[in-house]
């Protein structure tokens, strides 16, 4: 079953921070549901379809290329450190050890795209 709080979250935010300074990004770090790690992108040299996205962090590699497709996977990667997945959807059997979600804003806190220098 998914589990996820505060304790594994204080854990994995060194990682998740540091690829987010990587790519001179702000982000916030929460846990939904105690089965969920989200990280909300606030702010970001990214381009964003209108006001907020949301990434399917399956298809990183499918929907995003180049310099955001590399931070995406990085943090992707961050995200998942100690987590496992032996989920087999053909025996409608799901064993993870949290879910992860990552959004480009929210719907009344819009992305703010930043200029580099």
């Amino acid at each position: 079953m998914a589990f996820m709080n505060q304790e594994r979250k204080a854990k994995l935010a060194p990682g998740i921070k540091a690829v987010l300074k990587k790519y001179n990004a702000k982000g916030t770090i929460a846990v939904l549901h105690n089965s969920e790690l989200l990280v909300v992108i606030k702010e970001s040299e990214f381009q964003v379809e209108g006001n907020c996205e949301e990434v399917n962090e399956y298809h990183i590699d499918r929907f995003y290329s180049g310099r955001k497709a590399e931070f995406l996977n990085e943090l992707y990667d961050a995200m998942m450190v100690g987590n496992h997945n032996r989920s087999d959807s053909q025996t409608d059997y799901f064993d993870v050890g949290w879910y992860i979600s990552i959004r480009f804003g929210r719907w009344n806190s819009p992305h703010k795209q930043i200029e580099l220098v």
